[in-house]
């Protein structure tokens, strides 16, 4: 399992000048919070019960490796928000307070990831990924059943 954060490994795989060092780097840094990550990014399948846009949150503003707790320790909040998750019977209010405090606690940079995940924007509406060569069959060909629709 990877010790770095996941956006730092999409930053890693994005700047590799070749399929095959993407393919590598994506699949040295596997981690659940990765694969979530992409996973909810990219599968239509997945559906968030949350309204789209950046909420009104704080940023964590502590120095790099001292945020109050990371992706990788946060990752199982996730199924809170999205359809036939732990969270759907929740009042929506409860929900979006919940989604507020994890991007509290984690590192701004992965709080603006899980946004762009949450909003299905790692794949920009013009097709082109938000990551340089991330796309959905990359991802599809790294973890192959990951990503169903």
């Amino acid at each position: 399992m990877s010790s770095e954060f996941v956006y730092e490994v999409l930053e890693k795989a994005a700047k590799a000048s070749t399929k095959e060092e993407k393919i590598e780097i994506l699949k040295e840094n596997n981690s659940i919070s990765l694969r979530n990550i992409l996973k909810g990014s990219m599968d239509e399948s997945v559906i968030f019960l949350l309204p789209e846009g950046t909420p009104p949150y704080v940023p964590d503003d502590a120095p790099h490796g001292y945020t109050k707790s990371t992706l990788n320790q946060k990752t199982d909040v996730l199924s809170y928000f999205v359809k036939g998750g732990k969270g759907e019977g929740l009042m929506q209010i409860k929900r979006e307070r919940m989604f507020i405090e994890l991007l509290e606690s984690i590192h701004a940079e992965e709080a603006k990831l899980v946004i762009l995940m949450k909003d299905k924007a790692l794949i920009n509406k013009d097709g082109t990924p938000y990551y340089s060569g991330i796309t959905k069959e990359l991802v599809k060909e790294v973890f192959p059943g990951l990503i169903k629709v």
